[in-house]
């Protein structure tokens, strides 16, 4: 009977922020599955959720009746999450799926990919009401919607081990995958139905392959040189694209795309759900921060159509603001929801050329934002 009884104990540990983080691991999962946002990212964080909140889970390191356990997710944590190398590695392979060509055939998009910025250091100054100027800083980094920036920031301002890193990590995670429920209504409410059936047809022009292989390098030496804390994230994100484009790397390209970039996306989401457990998590500090997540994220969205908006003062070639919004990080889900609109207003309208071209801008400008945060702040 005693030995029965010991299989049972375990239920009078549980708690009520337990179960809660369970619903929460569930809507993930559900969101992930169901409705299909970012599975990739939202389904390991659900589940990771769940496993690092049940009572003495074995999946995160601590101590049990006087001795201390190891837990394989704790260990995932400091292995790549801790010291930045999982985001790090996964921007090799982020690098090595994006294609410069339509922003190399129109370098003046860059400019909407350093408007979309403007939400980070707005959120900032509000987020400094609330938190350390350290704190603020890496709150504010969320609304470039990159995760892998989010976290390189967060990890070298305030540490792994922070109150507030766990949740700085969710959600600029989360909010990735809500792009699609996100922007179109912040886009909707800042245009007119037609402005957003402006069309925008697609010059391409033939970029030689010599020029593709050069701007990853010069990216990086600019970068570098005016923000050397950016050098880790703009350097092995230009690298991943340097292999893409080099012709002599294929096999490697290919396998940064597919096999390392699944592979770190999964142990990423699964290991940023040892900072999802419930005492740590279930905090007013976590609400706040989510709130101001989502105010840089919706302010990011706005800065880029406004400044699209504002230019078309000046110009006789009108240009589709919804394409402003693109310039967050979040590559390629903003692109593809800017083009998906611009079809709904117009089936002739194709602004996918446009949209990813500003995308990618976003993901640099995105990076070399993260870097300023770094030498402001560290």
């Amino acid at each position: 009977m005693d030995e029965l009884l010991k299989l049972f104990e375990n239920f009078a540990h549980l708690e009520i922020g337990h179960i809660i983080m369970w619903i929460i691991g569930g809507i993930l999962i559900y969101l992930a599955i169901k409705k299909d946002m970012e599975p990739t990212l939202l389904l390991p964080m659900g589940f990771g959720a769940i496993l690092v909140n049940i009572p003495f889970s074995g999946a995160i390191s601590q101590t049990v009746d006087g001795f201390f356990q190891e837990g394989a997710l704790s260990t995932l944590f400091d292995a790549g999450i801790a010291n930045e190398l999982f985001p790090l590695i996964l921007f090799i392979g982020i690098g090595a799926m994006i294609d410069f060509g339509p922003l190399l055939t129109n370098p003046k998009l860059m400019i909407f990919g350093a408007a979309a910025q403007f939400g980070i250091f707005f959120t900032l100054c509000l987020a400094s009401m609330f938190f350390t100027p350290e704190e603020a800083a890496s709150i504010g980094i969320i609304g470039a919607a990159d995760g892998p920036t989010a976290i390189v920031v967060a990890n070298k301002l305030l540490g792994a081990d922070s109150s507030i890193t766990g949740a700085i990590m969710v959600a600029a995670y989360s909010y990735m995958a809500l792009v699609p429920i996100i922007q179109p209504p912040v886009i909707k409410l800042l245009t007119t139905k037609k402005e957003r059936m402006i069309r925008m047809p697609y010059e391409g022009k033939s970029v030689s392959k010599t020029t593709k292989i050069l701007f990853p390098i010069i990216i990086t030496v600019v970068a570098g040189v005016i923000v050397p804390e950016s050098v880790s994230l703009i350097g092995f994100l230009m690298f991943g694209n340097l292999i893409r484009e080099c012709g002599v790397l294929d096999s490697l390209s290919e396998t940064a795309q597919k096999v390392l970039a699944n592979l770190i996306t999964i142990f990423l989401g699964i290991t940023i759900a040892c900072q999802m457990q419930a005492d740590k998590f279930l905090q007013p500090a976590t609400l706040l921060i989510l709130g101001l997540g989502l105010f840089a994220f919706i302010f990011d969205t706005a800065g880029g159509v406004l400044f699209a908006k504002f230019l078309n003062l000046f110009l006789k070639k009108k240009i589709n603001p919804m394409i402003g919004a693109a310039g967050i990080s979040a590559f390629p889900m903003s692109g593809r929801v800017v083009h998906k609109m611009g079809i709904k207003e117009d089936p002739q309208n194709f602004l996918l050329m446009h949209s990813i071209g500003v995308n990618v801008s976003g993901q640099i400008a995105s990076v070399i934002a993260g870097g300023l945060i770094l030498k402001f702040f560290m």
